[in-house]
């Protein structure tokens, strides 16, 4: 493997998840994306991501835009709860 990503695994469930956290966490607090809930923000990047991955790979059709949509939400809810999840354990306390 010569490449860290590729459109191809990016364009699975567990890809643009894993994008779609990693993306987030490090914008969520730049300049005006501050003020944007940070879970608004990863359905937004997850739609971009997607959308993206359609293009690159030549699968964009636009009767696929509310699948993408709905597709964008379930990337969203599944980087934040693992994001939630992780933040969970680590700052758990002990006791």
């Amino acid at each position: 493997m010569q490449e860290f990503f590729t459109w191809e695994m990016v364009g699975t469930f567990a890809g643009a998840t894993l994008v779609c956290g990693l993306i987030t966490q490090a914008i969520k607090d730049i300049g005006l994306l501050k003020r944007l809930p940070t879970r608004a923000l990863s359905w937004i990047i997850g739609l971009v991501v997607l959308a993206c991955t359609q293009l690159a790979t030549g699968t964009f059709a636009p009767a696929n835009i509310p699948l993408t949509i709905l597709n964008a939400l379930g990337i969203s809810l599944a980087a934040n709860g693992g994001f939630d999840g992780i933040s969970a354990i680590i700052c758990q306390p002990k006791g």
